[in-house]
């Protein structure tokens, strides 16, 4: 029989003064049986440092056909496109086809840096694609964090990020590997 997705409860406020941002969002985040606790912290990092009120999870981990977070314009046309971890060249290309924007958030040690000396020779005609790394102790850090009901408040600024949940603070620093290009 097939696992069922973990349901995960999250109070996410977020102060970003980058931005200009101020917001609480209620989500209700449905955990793949294959996903890991970092990997869905790293998700609900990479919601709070693009928070919109059109911002949403999609089905992820379950299509391949949809980003982990996507932003929809009211017309419905696909603005952002927020990819996890180390996609194949192919989809990061496709991606990019679909929406203004495609941010790839990836984590992972010295896997996302292999991945990234594979594949950034191939992105750099990409426009509208930005990449950023989140560092492994970081990631393996706000990922010992994940619960099933949590309060999350996450501080940005001068793009250094202070994730708390429940009280326990973990610091992110995001390097950014490929920013877009700006017209």
């Amino acid at each position: 029989m097939a696992q069922k997705a973990t349901i995960y409860k999250a109070e996410l406020s977020v102060s970003d003064m980058d931005r200009h941002y101020y917001g609480t969002h209620h989500l209700t985040i449905a955990k793949h049986p294959s996903e890991t606790d970092e990997r869905l912290m790293c998700r609900i990092l990479a919601f709070a440092l693009n928070a919109h009120e059109r911002l949403e999870f999609s089905k992820g981990l379950s299509t391949d056909e949809e980003p982990d977070i996507w932003r929809k314009s009211l017309a419905g046309e696909l603005e952002l496109w927020v990819a996890m971890g180390l996609p194949s060249e192919k989809i990061v290309r496709q991606s990019c086809g679909k929406a203004n924007e495609v941010i790839v958030y990836c984590y992972g040690g010295k896997a996302a840096d292999m991945w990234w000396e594979k594949i950034k020779n191939s992105t750099t005609r990409f426009n509208n694609l930005q990449v950023i790394n989140i560092p492994e102790s970081e990631s393996k850090g706000i990922g010992a964090l994940a619960q099933r009901s949590m309060r999350i408040q996450i501080n940005i600024q001068d793009s250094d990020v202070m994730v708390s949940v429940d009280g326990s603070i973990i610091y992110v620093n995001p390097v950014e590997w490929k920013p877009p290009h700006r017209r």
